[in-house]
């Protein structure tokens, strides 16, 4: 059995709140639930306990570990700016099962979600999941900034195009006509946002993640 196998996910605010062993059922528990709450563990125990506190003590933003930064570097790092939204995506391998999505940065209630694809990869998730950040925060004419921790998908935002070396098969086929559409929408529309790329060594994990590390 691998560890991927092995973990237990908990999710506080969802269709069914409780503990769950695969991320099969987390996942036909949260999809489509707006403001999900959830989080996997390395342990029954460990997920036990994590249910009986709140969502909020174990999301990333919100976990005191060390940093490996120094003072300064801290210091001169920051905080995240909350008036913001942050985005990610997640692979089952490369290329494998991908999805991402966006949240609210400080409550990290989701914003938007898309997926599950067959035969992606986190890079072209990534740079989905930015491009749809950005139309978003147009459509609801926002001023909120937006946060990515990959600078592949900023490169390929900047350049208007997805550079990816992945083949056209049946089985992704939806996935490209998806990502025509993206780049097509960044050659047709401009946009003001502020993209910035999270500091994971400063702030630990982009509220986005999915939890799956």
């Amino acid at each position: 059995m691998s560890k991927k196998e092995k973990k237990f996910y908990v999710i506080w605010e969802g269709h069914k709140t409780g503990i769950f062993n695969s991320w099969t059922e987390c996942k036909r528990q949260t999809q489509n639930y707006k403001g999900a709450k959830y989080k996997s563990f390395e342990s029954k125990v460990l997920a036990e306990e994590a249910y009986r506190g709140t969502y909020s003590d174990h999301v990333s933003g919100n976990q005191k570990k060390p940093s490996k930064l120094s003072r300064l570097e801290l210091e001169y790092i920051g905080q995240p700016d909350y008036h913001s939204i942050s985005v990610d995506a997640a692979s089952s391998g490369n290329p494998g099962v991908m999805e991402y999505r966006g949240v609210d940065t400080k409550t990290k209630a989701v914003l938007f979600y898309n997926g599950p694809f067959q035969k992606g990869t986190n890079n072209i998730g990534e740079f989905l999941a930015l491009v749809h950040g950005l139309a978003y925060l147009k459509d609801q004419n926002s001023d909120c900034s937006i946060y990515t921790d990959s600078r592949t998908a900023i490169s390929w935002v900047m350049k208007k195009r997805c550079n990816t070396k992945l083949a056209i098969i049946k089985e992704n086929r939806e996935l490209f006509k998806l990502i025509e559409r993206a780049v097509l929408w960044l050659k047709e529309n401009s946009f003001n946002t502020k993209i910035i790329k999270w500091e994971t060594k400063a702030w630990g994990e982009i509220p986005a993640d999915f939890g799956r590390k």
